[in-house]
């Protein structure tokens, strides 16, 4: 009996979405290979058209994306992209979220809300997606919400390091900007050499919903540089408020360090106008022109993503990236 025996060779693809093309242009770049040619373009009611131009038969297919803002259009989007992908018998298909919509809705703080963050992930897999990857999610417990492999990765090694080059020859201390995000201040202590950590303790004020008042500093910031270390900056209403209440406290300077720079409605002039010497961020999220001042340092988050992307074709080891943390 006779038949033909055929090798099976791997094969990378990379796809991307329309938010965030200049990340997806770097990552590629770096891995050595090109985007897959894709149409994307929008029906005059807001639909959403996706095609590939070639083959992905049998692809390791990589989709990235950033839920940038329009946020639930990059969302159908990729959901569209994913489902093109599975419909073209891809082999397996892993979605690269630098940014992580409706990540902030990850539990219930009231009766009778969504747990929206599970729904994005429940609707990836629904779509066909065989795994995740996504940078500095807003809690680590979201990568229990999608059913299959999940890479978190770190932007603490890419922030950290241009905090020690630029200031590592002064005092310093970290500080988060409330006490929930106090274990992401200890990392980033631990890179900084054992920087005493402070953080912010927040009020609200009952008659102006949804604001917060940065009223107390809690722990050592006299004469040291302080690095006020977030996931995300939307509208800098408390992120700029905790810089104020520091130098009011008598830090010898703030310098804010954050992943996601969505900038939402007032934060560039709230940035602009606060007590930090620098606010750092990384890009995985588009900045445009209009949105960038003089205080703004954007680190890319390319190679991150990329060696990411190398370590789960090659099957290696992503946790191998971050010295053992998952």
């Amino acid at each position: 009996m006779t038949g033909i025996v055929k090798a099976t060779e791997k094969n990378l693809m990379l796809f991307s979405g329309r938010a965030n093309p200049e990340l997806a242009q770097e990552v590629v770049e770096l891995l050595g290979t090109k985007l897959v040619p894709t149409t994307a373009y929008d029906f005059a009611n807001g639909e959403i058209y996706v095609r590939y131009q070639e083959s992905v038969r049998g692809s390791d297919a990589f989709v990235i994306q950033s839920h940038a803002f329009p946020i639930n259009q990059a969302i159908m989007e990729q959901l569209l992209m994913i489902d093109a992908l599975k419909r073209a018998s891809a082999k397996r298909i892993t979605v690269v979220l630098p940014f992580y919509g409706y990540a902030r809705q990850d539990k219930k703080h009231r009766g009778r809300e969504p747990i929206s963050a599970r729904l994005i992930a429940d609707m990836m897999k629904v779509a066909g997606a065989d795994r995740l990857m996504a940078v500095d999610l807003h809690t680590a417990q979201i990568q229990g919400f999608f059913d299959g492999p999940v890479d978190h990765l770190m932007a603490l090694p890419i922030l950290s390091d241009h905090v020690r080059a630029n200031y590592g020859g002064e005092p310093l201390a970290v500080v988060s900007p409330d006490a929930g995000r106090i274990k992401v201040a200890e990392q980033w202590s631990e890179r900084l050499g054992g920087a005493p950590l402070a953080f912010i303790h927040k009020t609200r004020d009952i008659d102006r919903p949804n604001e917060t008042v940065a009223n107390r500093v809690v722990g050592e910031v006299q004469g040291r540089v302080c690095v006020l270390v977030d996931d995300m900056i939307d509208t800098a209403g408390t992120i700029t408020k905790a810089a104020d209440a520091l130098m009011e406290d008598g830090a010898a300077g703030v310098v804010i360090a954050a992943t996601h720079a969505i900038l939402s409605g007032p934060a560039v002039d709230r940035l602009k106008a606060c007590a930090a010497r620098e606010v750092i961020v990384t890009n995985t999220l588009p900045i445009g022109p209009e949105r960038e001042f003089d205080k703004l340092t954007t680190l890319s988050i390319a190679p991150l993503i990329s060696r990411a992307i190398r370590e789960v074709f090659e099957d290696g080891s992503v946790t191998s990236l971050f010295d053992g943390r998952a």
